[in-house]
């Protein structure tokens, strides 16, 4: 079953030697093996269910699989492409699969939510910000740590 909120699934190894021959998603041959996987509604050979970034066989690594915008996916990628909740860490909507985004210490965000918090002024690669307490300034409008009251975070560049 996918949940279409979290695009995550489970990789169901299922005994494949007693029924009829199943297609598999992946390659489109037929499965022989005495264990095949069952995610997304489909069946897979063991060797054919991979994630698209890092080609790991998801069978190998865990339980979980994640499918977004046509990618399947393991944890560690799913994470690394769109965050822990697939959403946008300004706004909290959903990130497509196709569009590009902005990320600082661990955040995803959508390139138009990419803001300095005071001046609103969109941050695009190359410039310069601060990330403090969770939230992104410009360079100009860095606030001083009497301020804040707090530890500052090194400046950090978009990339």
């Amino acid at each position: 079953m996918v949940n279409n909120r979290s695009a995550e699934s489970q990789a169901v190894a299922v005994a494949g030697g007693g029924s009829p021959p199943r297609s598999c998603a992946g390659c489109g041959g037929k499965i022989a093996d005495r264990f095949l996987l069952y995610s997304m509604e489909r069946y897979w050979h063991t060797r054919c269910l991979k994630c698209s970034c890092c080609q790991a066989q998801l069978g190998e690594i865990g339980t979980s699989c994640y499918s977004k915008g046509g990618m399947i996916l393991c944890r560690n990628d799913y994470i690394r492409l769109f965050g822990h909740s697939g959403a946008c860490s300004a706004c909290g909507q959903s990130i497509p699969a196709s569009e590009m985004v902005m990320r600082a210490q661990g955040n995803v965000y959508h390139l138009k939510c990419f803001t300095c918090a005071t001046c609103r002024n969109r941050l695009v690669p190359g410039d310069r910000f601060h990330y403090v307490n969770g939230t992104i300034f410009c360079e100009h409008d860095r606030p001083s740590a009497a301020l804040l009251n707090s530890t500052m975070l090194p400046d950090q560049k978009v990339c």
